[in-house]
């Protein structure tokens, strides 16, 4: 059974319900492609329990008593794709050149299956070819110790393990750089950056129990069905008890709109959905801060009238205690003159809490419903309509995603749903608190273990005490000065700890055209992908054993750890015989580079491969708070929790506080390069067959498509007003950054229900259109959300009218 693209792709009708029969047919699919029906479903009976794998996928929370089957279709795919049967061995790569490689599709790539072993790439026959692991190791030693610490970059995607990441922040240190430029930099560094200055935390706030303690949730730019499905049962019992769900996203998403559990045989036999959303509010893409001011702004507008009407919530003397010796009547008097004083926003709160106020709610007046109207795309009454639900909810849970991360205003985007928690106090506070939903697993630990560019988020003096050595102190580069550095022949080598990072940046041509000048590449991977065909002088391809393999080392099976996107620690072992004799334990890879690259420090390399719980030890010692009891917790049901100060309302901020912070603006200036064409406000996203810059097919049931990923969602009206039809061809050209063409060609029209004046592509295809200087100015963050572009009909395509 194999998937491919289609020369005449379907353009249909959409499944308006996310799980489901559709939920159950891609997993028997998936498992018969990857001919592991049986051992694929004994391996999913691991999947996220106590004692198994943690998921290679979405980063959402193990919970402490796991479900009888506790995957959702994204992970039941990522698990086949990595325990298939299928290998890219030596005899693959003898048959076949890198530049007719650089032809596949990257689903095409991915499907050829598992490394099976090290190797070189041959320049002369232009092939990968097997070499021995030391040979390997000390080749890659002798090529980084012939170039400078700042001409080399260690990049991270976000699947590997905290035991694994902390060695290589530590090899990175070690060589002399803090160039540890990472998949977070794409995702949630707008959290990373906008939330410390709001409540002094660099992640969400919010756990598992958040949901089943509040009595609202607002739900922002996030696509569950998509992008962390097992979230959907939170929902679903959300729901189930009376939670108002208010949702804020720019296309209708049928997990945000329907759920049928898969694991609940009446619904799966009846077809009875669980309605989700209660409210759907489809915001134009980039109208979020608009929104959101909309939304604070009738919260402002309701406080000041209660206020002047000087009305009292309480009667009587309620707030005078009867008997002032009585501790009963003075406590109860008190949470009296408390209720009184919260009218519409918690001033109690905010008066103890926060700083900023005052700033924020003159913003919050002074802004014209009209601007926040057309900014937004969403009337007075729905912001209206949406600000009462959040005034009459005593525990609002705020969920975001990237699709308020990744965007030039993705810090604004953040402190605006602080500023929203904040008015009311709803952070620290039982089922309210604020969810930043992570993508990849184990992005957000990490950051936790030191995987950064900026030095000040590492205890750079406890690594100098531990290992005998003397830190680098300057900024690395972040992922978008990574490939600027690689266009401008700054960078010479790179390091890839997993991933497929010429697919994930923007800017492709450019970024790949400066690839293929580096003078070392050096992959650390699982699978074939394009970051592996186009390669720099010297090219090494190191496969390493997946998260659900057996890990065994010289002091018997090992075990390796994650941090969910709730800020838990949980521990991960694999159940999977590895796919080939000759694969090495990413720890065992980097230890295998360092010591052949390092002139400096004391570190235990070979002891670490060993036995994994002295990484763990290593780890704890480096972060003692963070950490405590590491390898005597790391299984216990839930998950370690990790401290984050404002869930208890400790604000570790420079004044104290949490702070409101008041965008300037309500939307980014962009400045639109000339032209006849309109302009539309294009925004990227995934197909629920895909996780990331992985393909599982061309199909994405939720929207129609089949046998392709080359569309662009249009607006019905925009469509015909610019004299298309459903199924034309068009070009994509970007409309901003005139310095040079940046356009993509033959995508088809397929009318949709997008506010009008935006569009939607798929990622990673719609990459090429961005810019690397189209960012957000903080945290750097490609801003895939919104991106100005021109459409015309492709060549040969002729409009219809």
């Amino acid at each position: 059974m194999s998937v491919r693209q289609d020369d005449e792709p379907l353009l249909g009708p959409h499944d308006r319900t996310a799980g489901g029969w559709g939920s159950a047919r891609a997993l028997t699919e998936i498992l018969v492609r990857e001919h592991v029906v049986t051992s694929g479903m004994s391996l999913l009976s691991h999947h996220n329990k106590p004692d198994g794998y943690m998921c290679a996928s979405c980063a959402w929370a193990k919970p402490a008593k796991p479900r009888a089957l506790e995957f959702c279709e994204s992970g039941a795919k990522a698990t086949a794709w990595e325990a298939t049967s299928r290998r890219a061995d030596q005899k693959f790569f003898a048959s076949t050149t890198l530049r007719e490689l650089e032809a596949w599709s990257d689903y095409d790539l991915e499907e050829r299956g598992r490394l099976t072993q090290p190797m070189r790439w041959n320049a002369e026959t232009d092939r990968y070819e097997p070499v021995a692991w030391e040979a390997a190791f000390a080749e890659i030693g002798a090529e980084l110790q012939a170039l400078s610490a700042d001409e080399v970059d260690f990049y991270t995607s976000g699947r590997a393990s905290l035991e694994t990441a902390y060695m290589y922040q530590l090899l990175a240190r070690l060589y002399g750089t803090n160039n540890l430029p990472d998949s977070s930099n794409m995702c949630h560094e707008s959290t990373s950056v906008g939330l410390p200055t709001s409540i002094g935390a660099t992640v969400g706030t919010a756990d598992l129990t958040d949901f089943q303690n509040c009595d609202c949730i607002f739900y922002i730019a996030q696509n569950v069905a998509t992008s962390s499905p097992r979230m959907l049962h939170d929902l679903q019992e959300a729901v189930e008890r009376g939670v108002k769900i208010v949702t804020f996203n720019p296309l209708p998403e049928p997990g945000l709109e329907n759920f049928i559990n898969p694991q609940d045989p009446a619904q799966m036999l009846t077809g009875h959905k669980t309605p989700i959303s209660s409210h759907y509010y489809q915001l134009r893409n980039g109208g979020d801060v608009a929104a959101l001011f909309g939304v604070c702004k009738a919260l402002v507008e309701a406080d000041d009238a209660l206020k002047q009407s000087k009305t009292s919530r309480i009667s009587g003397t309620d707030a005078i205690p009867k008997d002032p010796d009585n501790a009963a009547d003075v406590a109860f008097a008190a949470s009296m003159a408390a209720a009184d004083k919260k009218h519409v926003l918690d001033h109690v709160f905010i008066d103890d809490h926060t700083a900023g106020f005052e700033e924020f709610a003159q913003a919050c007046r002074r802004h014209d419903w009209s601007a926040l109207e057309h900014v937004s795309g969403l009337s007075q009454a729905q912001m209206r309509q949406a600000a009462e639900i959040y005034a009459n909810a005593k525990a609002v849970l705020i969920i975001y995603g990237m699709g308020l991360t990744q965007q030039v205003m993705g810090v604004e985007n953040v402190q605006m749903v602080a500023n929203l928690a904040l008015l009311r106090g709803n952070i620290g506070k039982p089922g309210a608190n604020i969810c930043a939903v992570r993508g990849h697993s184990n992005v957000q630990g990490q950051r936790t273990v030191g995987i950064t560019e900026k030095p000040g988020l590492v205890p750079l003096d406890k690594l100098s005490q531990l290992y005998q050595f003397e830190p680098p102190r300057s900024e690395g580069r972040s992922t978008i000065d990574t490939c600027k550095a690689i266009i401008e022949g700054k960078a010479r080598a790179f390091i890839g700890l997993g991933g497929n990072f010429l697919r994930a940046v923007p800017d492709t041509e450019a970024v790949e055209a400066g690839w293929r000048k580096l003078r070392l590449t050096v992959q650390i991977a699982t699978k074939l992908n394009r970051s592996h065909v186009i390669h720099g002088e010297v090219a090494y391809l190191l496969p390493c054993l997946g998260r659900t393999e057996v890990d065994e080392q010289e002091s018997g099976p090992q075990a390796v750890s994650m941090e969910s996107s709730t800020a838990h620690f949980h521990g991960s072992r694999g159940r999977a015989r590895p796919a080939s004799p000759d694969l090495l334990s990413e720890p065992a890879i980097i230890a295998g580079i360092a010591k052949a690259s390092l002139r400096r420090g004391i570190v235990d390399w070979d002891g670490w491969v060993g036995d994994y719980t002295r990484i763990r030890d290593a780890i704890e010692q480096t972060y003692p708070e963070t950490f405590k009891d590491f390898n005597l917790k790391m299984f216990q049901p839930g998950g370690i929790t990790r401290s984050v100060p404002a869930r208890e309302r400790k604000w570790t901020t420079p004044n104290g506080k949490a702070n409101f912070i008041t965008p300037q603006r309500l939307f980014p200036e962009l400045e639109v390069t000339p032209g006849s064409e309109e302009t539309f406000n294009l925004l990227t996203l995934r197909s629920n067959d895909q996780f990331n810059t992985t393909i599982y097919g061309f199909t994405d049931r939720y929207r129609g498509i089949k046998g392709t990923r080359r569309v662009v969602f249009v607006n019905e009206a925009d469509m015909l007003r610019l004299g298309f039809a459903a199924g034309d061809l068009v070009d994509l050209t970007t409309a901003v950054d005139g310095k040079r063409l940046r356009r993509v060609e033959g995508f088809s029209l397929v009318p949709y229900q997008i506010p009008s004046g935006s569009c939607a592509a798929y990622y990673p295809e719609a990459n090429p259109l961005f810019p690397l200087d189209h960012h957000d100015p903080k945290a750097k963050t490609p801003s895939y959300k919104l991106l100005p572009v021109r459409m015309t009909a492709s060549a040969g395509q002729r409009q219809t009218r």
